[in-house]
């Protein structure tokens, strides 16, 4: 049978451990083909001797949260001080009604001491004219608002810490401003949401800008029946050109999504489409550590508001998130589960391992997992759970330095023990938490892998670099590891034939660059048609 496309004279990388390297990939019906057999109709590119490879996977992303705020929201990079914030929502809230709501982000998790200060509340009033602002922080698990949002969401000194959060006050009990996790939802669901058509563009164009990137599947780490109606949308239209997984929220700490839990696993089945697979259930476990909402076995540096001996906590006991995953299992559904603290990976393990007790054969994964107790890295491999990391926050950068104000510097400086968990036989799968990360380009979070250091040199230093793995394993994180985090390796990852005929061409070779992470990405091909091209 002819091909439909054959690209010839290629440095292809396969990730097939059968056949590593080719020279050429033939395509019929969207789909890799060993037959290399040429028809009146066959399409023949000559690649010029470019690199191709696998088109790239992201494990963890909030990719209509991404579209969502670059098409409609104010945007602003982690380095922005606190002036460059309040100059920027000057600038966005000329265009805006009397009482229209000012969105937003992201400020830098080193700025929350600043913000905590009534002050600088105040001078957001001034900078948004009394307008309502929510602004989120570089985590997207915290807020800081203006007096008009405190107002509106009926927010006072009277208001008790709602379940999950902390509404943060001055000395008199009077609210700062700055809402933590759960506290900011208080205000995140008056903020004003899209309408269908706004909700299907924010899909379409963060999909556009994964393209650019070369990510050709992903799994979206926290969605809602908008996101999923969105994604059903473009699909039946024919316009959903990538593999994407959906994660179901059992508890919405950050999002102020409804429904979440047992209502959406109940309606979620009706979104599902040929590509797209709402498969997960996503539990946020703990919180992030600069806020001290994640959960360590040890305790956090001492301060006035929490003492000597605080781990933080997690936001379920441990029977309720065996029965989480007890009932996710028995809908034939995986878990992807937040754990930034020891603490909380420990107990997802324990919970793990409890249901795999009972028969249950369902994929798991640790989101972000950046501190891992020695005893439970072996854990991983032997309860099939995977890690999914994003290197974009660890690497030296504005998260990690808030992370050392709040840890002792010997356990702040240990994070994301990769190369040990790969050397335990555990699944490392990559993630970039677009928007948490500035991009979803996986060659950043490559380097990072590679080096443990900044891979743009804007900070000095490695982190941890005993755990760095090599260029080799860090694409494979990236491709088929990610593909088997997420339940996609029955169609994508590798340049296999009968796999999907996704694949992506580069400006150069990743192993011939002194340069990994500015390697870009010149076409991206998805079942066979081209989706992108610079």
């Amino acid at each position: 049978m002819a091909a439909d496309l054959i690209l010839t004279n290629a440095v292809g990388y396969t990730l097939d451990a059968t056949r590593p390297w080719t020279s050429s990939l033939a395509v019929t019906g969207g789909k890799i083909t060993g037959d290399t057999e040429r028809g009146p109709g066959t399409e023949v590119v000559d690649l010029g001797g470019a690199f191709v490879m696998p088109g790239l996977v992201d494990v963890h992303n909030h990719h209509a949260l991404a579209g969502r705020s670059e098409l409609f929201e104010l945007t602003f990079g982690v380095d922005a001080g606190f002036e460059d914030i309040l100059d920027a929502v000057r600038v966005r809230a000329r265009g805006l009604g009397p009482d229209e709501w000012l969105t937003g982000g992201a400020w830098a998790s080193t700025l929350v001491g600043t913000l905590s200060d009534p002050a600088a509340r105040r001078a957001l009033d001034d900078a948004a004219g009394g307008r309502p602002v929510i602004l989120a922080d570089d985590s997207r698990h915290n807020r800081w608002v203006s007096s008009r949002a405190l107002e509106l969401a009926g927010i006072t000194a009277a208001t008790p810490d709602p379940p999950g959060g902390v509404v943060d006050r001055d000395t008199d009990g009077e609210p700062s401003g700055l809402l933590l996790e759960a506290a900011g939802v208080l205000v995140e669901r008056l903020a004003g949401g899209l309408t269908a058509a706004q909700h299907r563009r924010a899909s379409q164009r963060a999909i556009e800008i994964l393209h650019a990137h070369g990510v050709t599947a992903f799994q979206d780490a926290g969605v809602s029946t908008d996101i999923m109606g969105a994604l059903k949308s473009l699909d039946e239209a024919g316009e959903l050109a990538a593999w994407v997984v959906s994660s179901l929220l059992v508890n919405d700490p950050i999002f102020g999504f409804d429904p979440v839990g047992a209502p959406l696993l109940d309606v979620a089945g009706r979104y599902r489409t040929e590509h797209h697979r709402p498969d997960f259930v996503k539990i946020f476990l703990d919180g992030v550590p600069p806020t001290r909402t994640a959960a360590f076995l040890e305790p956090y540096l001492p301060d006035e508001a929490h003492g000597d001996c605080f781990h933080g906590g997690t936001t379920m006991s441990a029977d309720e998130l065996t029965g989480w995953l007890r009932t996710a299992a028995e809908a034939g559904l995986s878990a992807k589960v937040h754990c930034t603290g020891d603490a909380s990976v420990r107990q997802l393990l324990d919970a793990v391992e409890a249901i795999r007790a009972e028969g249950h054969t369902t994929g798991y994964q640790v989101a972000h997992g950046q501190f891992v107790h020695p005893d439970d890295l072996p854990r991983f491999a032997a309860l099939g759970v995977a890690a999914d990391i994003s290197p974009f926050l660890w690497v030296p950068g504005v998260i990690q330095e808030a992370i050392a104000t709040v840890l002792p510097a010997e356990r702040a400086g240990r994070m994301q023990p990769n190369r040990a968990l790969l050397d335990s036989g555990a699944l490392v799968a990559g993630g970039s938490d677009w928007p948490v990360s500035e991009s979803p380009n996986a060659w950043e979070g490559i380097a990072g892998l590679v080096t443990r250091q900044d891979p743009y040199g804007r900070r000095p230093g490695a982190l941890w670099p005993e755990q760095a793995i090599t260029l080799a394993e860090a694409i494979e994180v990236f491709t088929l590891n990610g593909a088997k985090a997420c339940g996609l390796d029955d169609v994508t990852g590798a340049l296999t034939p009968g796999r999907s005929a996704d694949f992506v061409v580069l400006d150069r070779d990743p192993f011939r660059t002194d340069d990994v992470a500015g390697t870009k990405v010149v076409e991206t091909w998805f079942a066979g048609e081209r989706v992108f091209q610079r």
